[in-house]
């Protein structure tokens, strides 16, 4: 992985205790050159079977990726301090082009790689997000779109996530590798600056003495790794989930990789020391995932365990003792996976993720782990030695800039090329499924009695799987004047387009179970000229407080109840049960009474509609595998819903609570579909989607209007 890098030229400056040749020697027969340390290879492969050894079979995050970063920005700090010390020119052009041609022919390889079994074994619905970060991946700013979309990277079940997750790491590198030469040429730029003035600045503070290159990237670097650090602290406290992947919160992580290579050549332990520093950095290195939550503490403070480990081992170098450490990490197996690291990382995560998607399950065996490593590094191996490493020494390019852009242009073509074009299939297939007549897509209108018995025309169903994601209902916007909350909890208050003369004002309480109903209420409140506001938190269902509910969602019903007695509405429309994968499907939702019955005490309409069935499985994945009529798609009614609605347990409970049952129209003759009149009934597991919403809406609206006695 990080391992690649430029390589750096595999080499670094001496150790004060191996004052080996400088960078301009010649190679040994081993094709190494004389500066190569084995064991900082053998670090590296070590840090790689980390991250596939918690990635396969502890579904953890190791701390591995933070100890590629730091080793990537050591290498390339070495590089560059030789070239400015060696007085080289930088030629920062031809060193980036150098640098991603010899990154993306393997990028490139692994994306096609997973392109195709995309196509062959997931379902169709997750094509578009995994065409659109193949798009990031290319581009080196995957980190930024699964920011953006708050990935759950670390979750155990990896077997639902994209297989070009790991790209995120891979991106913050590329982003390093154009910031930091340009770091090191500022750097040049000002110490030149100041050697010629160094009477007027610097004549007090280091008398007789010039203000060195070293220096002065020790000062940029120092403040890189101290606002960098204290913004990722500050970051992962409030905003994890996108600190993760923030390249900013991980500036700091490269600035102590090159303040250690800066300082290294100054740090002189013995031989004792450097076998104490050794073993106590591999050992705190290998235990971080362990000991640590990293997951979901990273990359804070907590990631100065892994990478002050890692720099520990750099600094113990070569002990000299046949007890060091670097006697394990300079085993030539070792060593030789550490040639191979950036292609291992590259493939063990698409070929666990397909395997998993393959096979089925949420995590591997023993032994099916052990054929995913071991296909990994057969992959790996391959990669390295028919395109990373012929690509490496060809010659041609090397003869002028330009050929090395044409190279770096034709590895991006050979991706983006069938990308393009299987993107523009999938809109054309939308779009021919968003086209065909109504009555080929009835949706719940097929459950009706008057349509009792009659077949659903063959046609496309829809929505097609490409416009999954835009499946949510629509809300038109923020609330606004007299509707604004006053409660920051509430600070995600929504509402529709206020009407001329309003007849009656509605506020929605609950989670996304109450949102996906705004698909139907929405336009029916248009017709009649009701206002809507919403107040929703995800996963938290409108009750009283209760213990079954966590702190948050508990304040977040207190806030919600004290703005509806705040604002009196007309009516509160709520979901009044609660369903579960599993046993018992259906139950009443946690003091959903006593949450209630202060609005009816005070004059004002609830509406409490039951519940839709939740399955453990993706239930539009479910058809696009294995088809609409397979029985897996269509789950048994007496595992989806109770015999008996908890509804009924309600009434009589408050004067004013109307309830609403369409699980009629959800499922029929014992069972609950995935598709339902040519239209998917479910998103994912258990939201349904807006088109069947909207499809739902003649008989919405004649059943609240029904319970309730509204006009």
């Amino acid at each position: 992985m990080e391992a690649l890098l430029t390589r750096c030229e595999r080499s670094f400056v001496s150790f004060p205790s191996t004052r080996a040749a400088s960078g301009g020697a010649s190679e040994n027969p081993g094709g190494r050159k004389p500066t190569f340390r084995p064991e900082v290879q053998g670090l590296r492969a070590l840090a790689v079977l980390m991250v596939v050894t918690y990635h396969v079979w502890l579904g953890r995050v190791s701390g591995g990726v933070d100890v590629f970063l730091l080793i990537s920005a050591f290498l390339l700090t070495l590089s560059f301090v030789r070239k400015v010390e060696a007085g080289q020119s930088f030629n920062l052009l031809p060193h980036w082009l150098h640098l991603f041609k010899r990154l993306l022919p393997a990028a490139v390889v692994v994306l096609l790689g997973v392109l195709a079994g995309t196509w062959l074994i997931l379902p169709q619905s997750r094509w578009p997000d995994i065409l659109d970060q193949a798009w990031a991946s290319l581009l080196y700013r995957q980190n930024w779109l699964l920011a953006d979309t708050a990935v759950d990277y670390y979750a155990q079940d990896h077997s639902g996530a994209s297989p070009l997750q790991h790209f995120w790491s891979l991106s913050i590198q590329g982003q390093v590798f154009i910031l930091w030469p340009l770091i090191f040429a500022g750097a040049a730029l000002v110490w030149r600056l100041l050697q010629g003035r160094r009477r007027l600045l610097f004549s007090g503070i280091f008398p007789g003495r010039d203000v060195s290159y070293r220096f002065v990237l020790l000062v940029a670097f120092a403040g890189i790794f101290i606002a960098s650090l204290l913004f990722s602290i500050e970051q992962t406290a409030t905003n994890q989930a996108y600190a993760y992947f923030d390249t900013r919160t991980r500036l700091w992580e490269f600035a102590l990789g090159s303040l250690l290579a800066l300082s290294v050549p100054y740090l002189r332990p013995g031989k004792a020391l450097r076998i104490v520093l050794g073993w106590a950095g591999l050992a705190a290195m290998v235990s971080c995932g362990l000991v640590l939550t990293v997951d979901r503490s990273f990359p804070g403070y907590i990631a100065l365990w892994p990478t002050l480990a890692s720099a520990a081992i750099i600094v113990a170098g070569q002990s000299g003792s046949r007890f060091g450490v670097d006697r394990l990490l300079s085993w030539r197996p070792l060593v030789a996976l550490g040639d191979n690291s950036y292609a291992l990382y590259l493939w063990h995560w698409p070929v666990l993720v397909l395997a998993l998607a393959g096979a089925g399950i949420a995590s591997p065996s023993i032994g099916q782990g052990l054929g995913v490593v071991g296909l990994s590094i057969v992959l790996a191996v391959l990669t390295t030695r028919f395109v990373e490493k012929p690509l490496r020494e060809w010659h041609w390019p090397k003869l002028r800039t330009r050929r090395t852009a044409v190279v770096v242009a034709a590895c991006c073509a050979v991706l983006a090329g069938p990308v393009a074009l299987w993107q523009t299939s999938i809109t054309a297939e939308e779009a021919a499924a968003a086209a065909q007549p109504r009555e080929l897509t009835p949706g719940a209108a097929a459950l009706a009695p008057e349509n009792a018995g009659k077949p659903t025309p063959a046609a496309r169903i829809i929505p097609a799987p490409a416009a999954m994601k835009k499946e949510w209902a629509d809300i038109d916007g923020l609330c606004t004047d007299a509707n604004v909350p006053s409660d920051p909890l509430l600070s995600g208050c929504l509402q529709n387009t206020r009407p001329e003369n309003v007849t009656k004002r509605i506020v929605v309480l609950g989670d996304s179970h109450a949102q996906q109903y705004m698909a139907a209420l929405g336009p029916v409140a248009k017709r009649h000229g009701w206002e809507v506001v919403t107040l929703l938190k995800g996963n938290c269902r409108f009750g009283a407080e209760s213990p079954e509910r966590d702190q948050d969602c508990n304040a977040f019903n207190r806030a919600s109840a004290d703005y509806v007695m705040e604002h009196r509405p007309d009516a509160v429309f709520t979901v009044a049960s609660l369903t579960h994968a599993e046993a018992p499907f259906e139950t009443e939702v946690p003091g959903y009474l006593d949450g209630i019955r202060q609005f009816t005490d005070a004059g004002m309409d609830v509406v409490g509609v039951r519940d839709n069935p939740r399955f453990s499985i993706n239930m539009p994945e479910c058809v696009q595998k294995n088809g609409a009529d397979a029985p897996e798609c269509n789950a048994p009614l007496n595992e989806s819903l109770a015999e008996s609605s908890p509804l009924d347990s309600y009434r009589g409970g408050a004067d004013r609570l109307h309830l609403m049952d369409l699980s009629d129209f959800i499922c029929a003759d014992g069972t609950c579909p995935a598709v339902v009149g040519n239209v998917y009934v479910y998103k994912d597991d258990n939201h349904l989607t807006k088109t069947y919403v909207q499809s739902m809406i003649p008989m919405f609206e004649q059943r609240l209007l029904a319970a309730t006695g509204w006009t």
